[in-house]
């Protein structure tokens, strides 16, 4: 089978907690931060021969962003955002990637604060 468009992986709502802001509360507490990312990548290979060595892997890359986001501080949601970005999309196969991070109860009155960064390859 001829795949004419990349296979696109979507990994929604993952809820992680870790020290985001500038703030002393912040600096001090865990916050949560709820990630959604999108990978478009060439799945060719894959599809063709069902064996997991030709394919993405999104539950390693899910286990980085986890370890990266729960063992490390971050003043700004920008830097955070873009190390979460540059997991995803390190892969060779990856054409594009897109990371939201929502930071929920950032401002009074709004559910959360959000900050989408993506790439292109």
């Amino acid at each position: 089978m001829e795949l004419n468009n990349p296979a696109i992986i979507r990994i929604k709502n993952l809820r992680l907690r870790t020290f985001i802001g500038i703030k002393e509360d912040e600096i001090n507490n865990k916050q949560d931060v709820i990630i959604n990312a999108q990978i478009h990548y060439s799945a060719q290979d894959a599809a063709n021969s069902d064996d997991m060595d030709n394919a993405l892997n999104y539950r390693t890359i899910t286990k980085r962003i986890i370890a990266l986001v729960e063992h490390q501080r971050f003043s700004l949601l920008e830097k955070l955002t873009a190390e979460v970005l540059a997991i995803t999309a390190e892969h060779a196969a990856v054409r594009f990637a897109e990371v939201e991070i929502d930071k929920p109860h950032a401002l009074r009155f709004a559910d959360s604060v959000s900050l989408t960064l993506s790439i292109n390859k």
